[in-house]
C-alpha cells in the first residue's frame, strides 16, 4: 500500500530519511551560517538580520551563558518572548552552547510560568520586559537565578530601536512596572559575551535538546522531551517532502505563529533556516490590517497557520487585493482545517491550502498532503518518510482500512518521554513503542489519514458518537458564521447533547437560521440542542479552539 501511494502521489519522496545528515541542530545551523551567510534570515518590523549576523549574536550569547553564567551542557534556559528577532538569536545561542531550550506561552499567567519553570527546573530566563512584571510575582518561587531582559527594538539600528522601545513603554504603555533584581539587559549580555568565543560541546544525537511543554488544552501542560535527533530528523523528512516545491535560498516564509510553539520552532524556524530562506516575523498576528500590510512589503512564498487564522485573513476585504504571484505554499495545521476556508484559501491565492498533521510529542510532522494534491479532500494526508502510522483499538489491535482508532505514531521524531512523569509516559507508549496521539483517525485505500476528532472531546448522545469537527465544519459553510465551536453538555434524557457556539460574521444572524440549516445539514442526534452566540471564542496561544474552556462553565452549572 505504501509504494502504491508514494509512487502515485509523491514520487520524488524516499521511503525513509538519511539520519545522518546532519548529526544535531548546531551542526544543521552552522552549515547554513556558512553557506548562506549573506542571505537575510529573520526580518522583523523593517529589520533584517542575515544569517551572518544571527551566527555573530548567537555565538555571543552561548559565551554568555558559559563564561559569564557558567551554565553547562544540558542546562535547561526559559525563552518567554514572541516573534522578535532576539528569539532565533538566544534559542540558536543556547542550543550552540549544548544547553536546553524551555519555550514559553508569553501570556502565561503568572500560576502558569510558576508551574513551567519549577517543572523543568529552569535557572535562566531570557525575557521580554513586557511580561517581566508576571515574573517579578513568582520568580522567589522558582528555581531562576539569572534573568536576562529585551525590549522590542533592542537589535534594530540604535536610533530606530531606541525610538520603538521608548513608544512601547511610554506612549502605548504596554510594559507594566517591575522589578527584579540581579537582571541583566540582553544588550549587555551581547556586548560581554563577543568579547570571547564560545566553547562548542560535544553534542550526540540523543542529547535532550528541548523540554517542549503541551498546550495544556486537555490538562495540566507536560513536558515533552525532544532530543536533538528528534528535531533534525523531521527537518529532514519535512524537507524531503517539500523538495520539488521549494528553493534553497529563495524562499520568503511568513511567520505568524509564535516561534515557541512546535509548528512554527520545526517548520520555520528550523527548516527555513535549513534551506536558507528568510523567516518574516509576525509580533503580533492577531492585529489583521497590520498583518495585511506587513504582507504587502515581501514577495513572500509560503505560510504557515491555523485554520481561525487564515480564516481571519480571508474575513479581511484587503487580503484579496495582495500580490499572490509569488506565493508557492501555504500550510494548514494545529487543528483541522475546514472546508469552507481551504475553498476560498484556493479561491484567492490560488493555491491549495495543504493540511498536515503533528503533535508537540512528534516533532511534530507526522503526516501533510502532496503538495500538488488539487483541492480540499478533509484528510490529514500520507505520513512522512520514516514514519509509520497505525490506526489501533483500544487494546492496540490494528484496526481494518475504513474503520477508526485511535491514530499512533513511530518514528525518530517521535520524544523520548515527558520530563519526570514516568507513569504518564507510560501511559502515551503502547508496550511495543507506538506512541498514541488520543486523536480518534480513519485510513483510507489509498493510505490516506482523516482526524475524526479528540477522543477526549467526543460527544455520546444517546449512545452515538458525535464529533465536533464535523458540526463545526458544517455550521462554518453557513455565510453568516464567522467561527463555530461545539461541545457536549450534560443532558438528562440523551446523556450528553451538541451545544454550538458561534461568532457571527452577519449581526443578524438568528439562532432559528442556525437550526434550520443544521436540520438541512446534519442527522438528528448531531444537531445542536443549545446555540450561544459570543464576540469571540476561547482560543490557545496559536489560535486552536479551546473546547474544555467552553466546556468547563458547563461542567459547574
Amino acid at each position: 500500500m505504501e509504494r502504491i501511494w508514494r509512487q502515485r502521489y509523491q514520487p520524488h519522496v524516499p521511503k525513509t530519511i538519511d539520519e545522518s545528515w546532519r548529526r544535531h541542530i548546531p551542526d544543521l545551523l552552522e552549515q547554513s551560517f556558512a553557506t548562506y551567510r549573506n542571505h537575510p534570515a529573520f526580518a522583523n518590523l523593517g529589520v533584517t538580520l542575515s544569517f551572518g549576523d544571527i551566527d555573530r549574536l548567537s555565538a555571543a550569547f552561548a559565551s554568555y551563558l558559559q563564561r559569564d553564567l557558567g551554565l553547562r551542557k544540558g542546562d535547561r534556559v526559559a525563552l518567554m518572548m514572541p516573534n522578535i528577532l532576539q528569539y532565533p538569536v538566544a534559542l540558536f545561542g543556547l542550543l550552540r552552547a549544548g544547553m536546553v531550550a524551555v519555550n514559553v506561552n508569553p501570556l502565561y499567567t503568572a500560576r502558569e510560568l510558576k508551574h513551567q519553570l519549577n517543572d523543568s527546573g529552569a535557572e535562566t530566563i531570557v525575557i521580554m520586559e513586557n511580561f517581566a512584571a508576571v515574573l517579578a510575582k513568582i520568580i522567589g518561587e522558582t528555581p531562576v537565578k539569572n534573568v536576562i531582559v529585551t525590549g522590542l527594538g533592542d537589535l534594530f539600528p540604535p536610533i530606530k530601536g531606541a525610538l520603538v522601545n521608548l513608544v512601547v513603554k511610554r506612549l502605548k504603555k504596554l510594559i507594566p512596572p517591575w522589578r527584579i533584581d540581579g537582571a541583566v539587559k540582553l544588550k549587555r549580555a551581547l556586548k560581554r559575551g563577543a568579547a570571547e568565543p564560545f566553547t562548542a560541546p560535544e553534542l550526540d544525537a540523543e542529547d535532550i535538546a528541548f523540554l517542549q511543554y503541551t498546550g495544556g488544552t486537555t490538562g495540566v501542560a507536560k513536558g515533552a522531551v525532544l532530543t536533538h535527533r528528534n528535531i533534525v530528523c523531521n527537518v529532514a523528512q519535512a524537507m524531503e517532502w517539500i523538495s520539488g516545491e521549494l528553493t534553497e535560498g529563495g524562499e520568503v516564509m511568513v511567520t505568524p505563529l509564535p516561534l515557541y510553539h512546535i509548528f512554527s520552532l520545526t517548520g520555520n524556524c528550523f527548516v527555513f533556516t535549513a534551506l536558507g530562506g528568510l523567516n518574516v516575523l509576525i509580533t503580533n498576528p492577531r492585529d489583521i490590517p497590520q498583518f495585511i500590510a506587513e504582507l504587502r512589503r515581501w514577495p513572500f512564498t509560503a505560510m504557515t497557520g491555523v485554520n481561525t487564522l487564515f480564516n481571519a485573513l480571508l474575513n479581511h476585504p484587503e487580503f484579496a487585493t495582495l500580490n499572490f504571484n509569488n506565493f508557492k505554499m501555504a500550510l494548514g495545521g494545529g487543528m483541522a482545517v475546514q472546508r469552507p476556508v481551504a475553498e476560498r484559501w484556493q479561491e484567492i491565492t490560488k493555491k491549495p491550502l495543504v493540511e498536515a498533521y503533528g503533535l508537540t510529542e512528534t516533532s511534530p510532522g507526522v503526516c501533510i498532503n502532496p503538495m500538488d494534491l488539487k483541492g480540499y479532500s478533509g484528510y490529514i494526508g500520507l505520513p512522512l518518510p520514516s514514519t509509520d502510522v497505525s490506526i489501533r483499538d483500544e487494546r492496540g489491535a490494528e484496526m481494518p482500512i475504513g474503520e477508526s482508532g485511535e491514530l499512533c505514531i513511530r518514528g525518530p521524531q517521535v520524544m523520548r518521554e515527558y520530563w519526570n512523569r514516568p507513569e504518564e509516559t507510560e501511559q502515551a507508549f503502547h508496550p511495543d513503542r507506538w506512541f498514541r496521539s488520543g486523536d480518534v483517525a480513519v485510513m483510507n485505500e489509498e493510505g490516506f489519514f482523516k482526524i475524526v476528532d479528540r477522543q477526549k472531546d467526543m460527544i455520546l448522545v444517546s449512545g452515538f458518537n458525535v464529533f465536533p469537527n464535523e458540526i463545526e465544519e458544517v455550521v462554518a459553510g453557513h455565510e453568516g458564521v464567522l467561527e463555530a465551536a461545539a461541545v457536549g453538555v450534560p443532558d438528562e434524557k440523551s446523556s450528553e447533547a451538541v451545544k454550538l457556539f458561534i461568532v457571527r460574521k452577519n449581526p443578524n444572524l438568528t439562532e432559528a437560521e442556525i437550526t434550520a440549516y443544521c436540520r438541512e445539514h446534519l442527522t438528528g442526534y448531531k444537531r445542536p440542542k443549545y446555540i450561544e452566540f459570543r464576540r469571540e471564542l476561547p482560543k490557545t496561544n496559536v489560535g486552536k479552539i479551546l473546547r474544555r474552556a467552553l466546556r468547563e462553565p458547563e461542567a459547574s452549572s
